[in-house]
């Protein structure tokens, strides 16, 4: 330490032991309460994160919380689509965004909430897309929100970094699918997490087996599964298995995912709950 420390690390350019770490992280409007936060990540695209978020979403709802979605995934939005939201959000009289409400009374704020046209493209560069998610997070009317689920973008580039210094993630939901592939895609997002000191609450297959409506046999359509050995190896528990269903895939596309009956979701919304 300097003997001119004035103790203000931000006005202070020398390098000494003592420096605290700068905090990137975004402050909550003061209207606004939130008390837990949990992202669902993915190190790829395509394997489900937004059906995860919505189902722990609504199981957390089920059970008498108020719950909230963040939908970060700024340039591919399904969260909209899956609750059928559609419009654009209102502002306040202090220009704050107030999220859209669904049918069980989810709050959720998306890019998709704030274009002109649902269809119209999110051509923005990553410094707006970030931008974009601390505005979702900081200049939002959030109301007494128990349990904040965060839509993350997939991979570990610069829009998922920004979430992970920009908001307050108490822990982080893996989706996952079957292929041998993605055990390297998963040891990416743990790895990630761990360097972010961040805690995982687990893993979460999608599209783990299809069952034959008439024998109920499970058919392991993309290969067997290694999320067992994978959770094993990085010592986090596996959340849930989720089929393949037409049922699922039917009532998303109809905005109605709060219909959706999820037993196998129940150790993800347990997992939610002990945050």
């Amino acid at each position: 330490m300097s003997e001119s420390c004035n103790h203000n690390c931000e006005s202070c350019s020398e390098n000494c032991s003592q420096r605290t770490a700068q905090s990137f992280l975004e402050p909550l409007h003061p209207q606004s309460s939130v008390k837990k936060v949990i992202g669902v990540v993915s190190g790829k695209g395509g394997v489900g994160k937004s059906l995860v978020t919505s189902l722990t979403a609504c199981g957390l709802r089920a059970r008498g919380h108020r719950v909230g979605i963040l939908d970060a995934d700024i340039t591919g939005p399904s969260i909209p689509k899956a609750f059928g939201l559609h419009g654009t959000v209102h502002v306040t009289d202090d220009q704050l965004m107030l999220p859209a409400e669904s049918a069980t009374g989810i709050q959720a704020l998306s890019s998709n909430l704030i274009l002109d046209h649902e269809t119209d493209p999110v051509i923005w560069r990553g410094p707006i897309v970030g931008g974009v998610i601390k505005q979702f997070w900081s200049e939002a009317l959030w109301k007494d929100i128990d349990y904040m689920l965060v839509d993350m973008p997939p991979g570990t580039g610069d829009v998922p970094l920004t979430v992970f210094q920009s908001l307050p993630l108490n822990g982080i939901i893996i989706v996952t699918s079957p292929q041998e592939l993605v055990s390297m895609i998963v040891a990416k997002a743990v790895n990630m997490a761990r360097k972010m000191d961040i805690p995982i609450l687990g893993l979460v297959e999608n599209m783990s087996y299809l069952e034959c409506p008439d024998c109920k046999k499970r058919i392991s359509v993309f290969g067997e599964s290694r999320v067992e050995e994978t959770a094993k190896e990085y010592g986090i528990p596996v959340l849930a298995k989720i089929p393949i269903d037409p049922k699922i895939a039917d009532a998303v596309d109809q905005g109605a995912v709060e219909y959706i009956e999820a037993p196998w979701l129940a150790q993800a919304v347990d997992a939610a709950e002990r945050v």
